[in-house]
């Protein structure tokens, strides 16, 4: 009698953790926009091709006169607020070479990725519908031909997907500390070096990410363990380096970066957060060490913007992704961590190189290491 109890105490134990862990790993239908009681849309909008619309914000001169246009993809737990850490906008023509200053013209669009802020989620989302919605934006704003892209930290594997899906439409690409997968085809040793040099926190989180992405949403929504620095945005995520630059950052420039971080997970974490890092440590369509040239002829720019001491995207990989792709220029900062696109004039000399070359730029060939 008493054993029978026992069994139907833990059946109903197991049967009690299954249902919810079920209940769990389903997430709640995001939040509809514009909808009654839903987020209000405060961003211009663009309809693609699937329904869906875009949100966007435009800076620098106009589109129709314009020399060089740029399209940039913001990080993690962002939006098109965070902007591009360069010099004001009406004062970027004036931090290139001053007797360049008339010739140029500079465009910038800043977009809400998909299931952010005020763009629409998009339940098929991966990395060839976030190329498709770049190319389609830039259809629909009527940018041209070609138009260059600058992928920041998560916004990296867009930039990636671009080079992959879309290289025709591309006069350039700027990947900036991006955004990294441990499951990439990758030596045994490299993988290995960089994923164990992760706070146990991050690989427990990454690990789960790729191997059980059915149970994200449980994982990141669970509070019996710790989460991921990297994913909640703690101090341990960052080194001192950061930390000092983004705290001088922030005292030069009050009004920049999100103004409102609720406003990126609007219509829930699981549209926003969780499509993003099931996306990027899923299983990749491509290989990034295996992209094509899309410049044969030097006709463009794809560089690589690392920090050696990054705590979020380890440096082995970087090494590796730009080792196996010759035509990438590689800038490696000794000191750097992941805000060294915050460090005073790195973003200015991210866009140099990326619109004028690295020989107006007046920067070196190759892999490189930049103090």
């Amino acid at each position: 009698m008493v054993n029978s109890c026992a069994k139907v105490g833990i059946a109903s134990a197991v049967a009690l953790l299954l249902g919810w862990a079920y209940q769990a790993a389903r997430p709640p239908p995001p939040a509809i926009l514009g909808s009654p009681g839903g987020p209000t849309v405060t961003s211009p909008r663009v309809r693609l091709k699937d329904g869906r619309y875009i949100a966007y914000k435009e800076a620098g001169v106009d589109r129709k006169t314009a020399k060089f246009k740029i399209i940039f993809t913001h990080g993690f737990a962002s939006t098109k607020e965070s902007g591009f850490p360069m010099s004001q906008v009406e004062e970027i023509v004036c931090c290139l070479v001053q007797e360049l200053a008339e010739e140029l013209g500079i465009y910038m669009l800043y977009f809400d990725r998909a299931g952010y802020g005020d763009s629409d989620a998009n339940p098929a989302r991966g990395l060839k519908s976030d190329a498709t919605d770049v190319e389609e934006l830039a259809d629909a704003l009527q940018l041209g031909e070609k138009f260059y892209v600058v992928g920041s930290s998560m916004g990296g594997y867009t930039a990636w997907s671009c080079l992959h899906y879309i290289p025709q439409r591309l006069a350039g690409v700027a990947l900036v500390v991006p955004a990294v997968n441990y499951w990439w085809p990758l030596p045994a040793d490299v993988s290995r070096s960089a994923f164990e040099k992760l706070d146990v926190r991050d690989r427990r989180t990454s690990w789960i990410a790729h191997h059980m992405p059915s149970l994200f949403y449980a994982w990141i929504t669970q509070k019996w363990f710790a989460m991921s620095p990297i994913v909640k945005g703690e101090r341990d995520a960052f080194t001192d380096w950061d930390w000092e630059v983004l705290t001088e950052f922030r005292r030069k420039n009050p009004e920049s970066g999100q103004a409102d971080p609720a406003k990126a997970t609007q219509q829930g974490t699981y549209e926003s957060l969780c499509r993003d890092v099931t996306i990027l440590f899923g299983n990749w369509e491509f290989d990034p060490t295996e992209i094509k040239n899309p410049f044969p002829n030097d006709e463009g720019v794809v560089s690589i913007w690392q920090g050696y001491e990054d705590k979020i995207v380890r440096v082995e990989i970087q090494r590796y992704v730009a080792q196996k792709l010759p035509w990438v220029r590689y800038h490696e900062h000794r000191e750097a961590g992941h805000a060294l696109p915050n460090k005073d004039g790195v973003g200015d000399d991210i866009i140099r190189e990326l619109l004028l070359g690295a020989a107006h730029a007046g920067l070196q060939s190759g892999i490189r290491q930049d103090g």
